[in-house]
């Protein structure tokens, strides 16, 4: 199976599509394949894979880690359709601040690399998704971060209007309060 990937205008945001054949049974995919990721680019090495379910109309994010416990996080959609968004959260970066969004669903099988300085959120578009990612670190709840999904200084334009949310997303930090405690520095 061969694999590439679609660089964004994020430095390390990538998405990476792989060819996998289907017929009248269905298909088959390699979703991750150490070898071919290396040829690609991606050297990472993933500890823990992670796997969620949410209904429609549900928002995670945006999430991150801190450099305390940095963590990357390769991201698909194994069930349903989301749109999922990437922001730059490196102080210094030229991009600082800015966002990439994508559509990820168990039909088009795409996927999307977050690189450590990134926040990364989600937002389910069909009646239920689960998101399963591979992540390059522990979840370590002390390093863990939030900022506001509807940051008017972020600006992401989300599908939906008035998302389901935790509580600890509807508490997220401002991106200005954010640069005044920066988890990330470059």
């Amino acid at each position: 199976m061969k694999s590439r990937i679609e660089k964004t205008e994020l430095d390390g945001v990538w998405v990476i599509e792989t060819d996998f054949p289907r017929d009248e049974r269905g298909f088959f995919i390699e979703s991750y394949h150490a070898d071919r990721f290396r040829e690609l680019g991606i050297t990472l090495d993933f500890v823990q894979d992670n796997h969620s379910r949410s209904r429609r109309g549900v928002l995670r994010g945006l999430h991150y880690q801190n450099l305390t416990a940095p963590q990357a996080k390769l991201v698909r959609c194994t069930r349903g359709v989301v749109y999922d968004v990437v922001v730059d959260l490196r102080i210094g970066s030229p991009t600082f601040g800015r966002w990439v969004g994508v559509e990820l669903s168990d039909d088009n099988m795409r996927q999307i690399l977050v690189p450590v300085g990134f926040a990364h959120g989600f937002a389910v578009i069909s009646d239920v998704a689960d998101l399963q990612y591979k992540c390059s670190s522990y979840y370590t709840p002390l390093a863990e971060g939030s900022v506001a999904w509807d940051d008017p200084d972020i600006g992401v334009r989300w599908p939906i209007e008035t998302p389901i949310l935790s509580p600890r997303d509807r508490a997220a930090q401002s991106l200005r309060a954010y640069t005044a405690q920066p988890a990330f520095h470059i």
